[in-house]
């Protein structure tokens, strides 16, 4: 098991493509890493020049303090778990597992032990003796898994290992991951997904990749709770947050601000480096957002376009104006009269952000 470390990496094709830039990122022994981020942001390619399948163009890499940049794939101690199952069609479970070991000049008693021990942390000993064709997508990626496992590699990396699964699939064998981390807890491993949920659920952090660099890094909830930028905000949480346009009034322990739609909005981060007068954005998460009473200050006002009566839940999307993204409410319960209907919402401080020229305001 191992620490990781990425120092100042790029990455360039041909020597003017920049697709990464300026990469530091510490990643300590035990932790569950998640890259996330929108298509094309290099989260994927970052994940293989940790493999060593892509050149690193700049910076350095370092596993357990040994800088590893020209070092093959094969020497680094790292495990790789593709999107793709990539079995061998015409070996059991028991071979597929063992096959790299066997390459490895393993003793049979040594690959008995390793097959043995990775078939029951993921319960897949009623199948050893399965060909993959009899096996569920979700238990065919276990194989997958369990093939990095006997290796008893440094790091394991996943790039989007359920993504070719269904949705109950998906939901399932992200909880065995997480119990396949519970029960290795000083296995490092580095996760790619797409998938806002196996993000929150899996990580012990999650790294957010943007515009060729890291946009930030922390725990899912210091994400969800205090996103440093605007991309942040919106890129985490669905549906994604609200950001209303409007000028700060009033500074202090509070920021008050007068929003463009006629509301007042109160945030309980205090003021700092900002002045009455600038320019802001308001940003409030649809779940946060409640209907605010007769008389009562308000953050937005607006007529409901469609619902979405979810049961335990009803989703409020309010018409557009001025071509701005439409506002999105969450609200508890069933609420079918509400179509059509003018509604005023607001939420507690706590829960409001502010941004000003795309950073929020806690970080300045």
């Amino acid at each position: 098991m191992a620490d990781l470390k990425l120092k100042n990496v790029e990455k360039t094709y041909g020597g003017t493509v920049d697709v990464l830039r300026d990469i530091n990122l510490d990643i300590k022994q035990g932790e569950l890493v998640v890259f996330v981020g929108p298509s094309g942001c290099g989260k994927s390619t970052l994940l293989r020049m940790i493999a060593g399948l892509e050149k690193i163009t700049g910076g350095t890499l370092e596993i357990d303090g040994r800088v590893v940049n020209d070092m093959p794939p094969a020497e680094r101690g790292i495990a790789m778990v593709f999107q793709s199952y990539a079995l061998y069609p015409h070996m059991t479970v028991r071979d597929n597992m063992s096959f790299a070991l066997k390459l490895a000049k393993k003793t049979p008693q040594e690959i008995e032990t390793a097959v043995g021990r990775a078939a029951r942390i993921l319960q897949l000993e009623p199948y050893l003796d399965r060909l993959p064709k009899a096996l569920s997508g979700g238990q065919r990626q276990r194989v997958a898994i369990g093939r990095s496992i006997v290796r008893d590699p440094k790091v394991y990396l996943f790039d989007e290992p359920l993504s070719n699964l269904d949705a109950a699939l998906r939901v399932a064998t992200r909880i065995e991951i997480a119990q396949l981390k519970e029960s290795m807890p000083n296995s490092t491993m580095i996760y790619v997904t797409h998938d806002q949920v196996e993000a929150m659920t899996l990580a012990t952090r999650i790294v957010v990749l943007a515009n060729k660099g890291i946009s930030q890094v922390g725990t899912p909830l210091e994400l969800y709770e205090r996103p440093e930028n605007e991309f942040v905000a919106q890129f985490i949480g669905s549906p994604a947050m609200n950001l209303l346009p409007g000028e700060i009034v009033e500074i202090g322990a509070q920021t008050t601000v007068r929003l463009e739609g006629g509301g007042t909005a109160v945030s309980a981060v205090p003021t700092q480096a900002a002045d009455k007068g600038l320019k802001v954005n308001v940003g409030v998460r649809p779940e946060d957002m409640v209907e605010a009473a007769e008389g009562a200050p308000f953050i937005f006002e607006g007529q409901v376009a469609i619902t979405e009566a979810l049961g335990e839940v009803t989703i409020l999307y309010f018409e557009k104006v001025n071509g701005a993204d439409p506002v999105i409410a969450k609200l508890a319960g069933i609420h079918r009269d509400l179509r059509g209907r003018n509604v005023k919402l607001t939420a507690v401080p706590e829960k409001v952000q502010v941004f000003a020229n795309g950073r929020s305001l806690y970080y300045r």
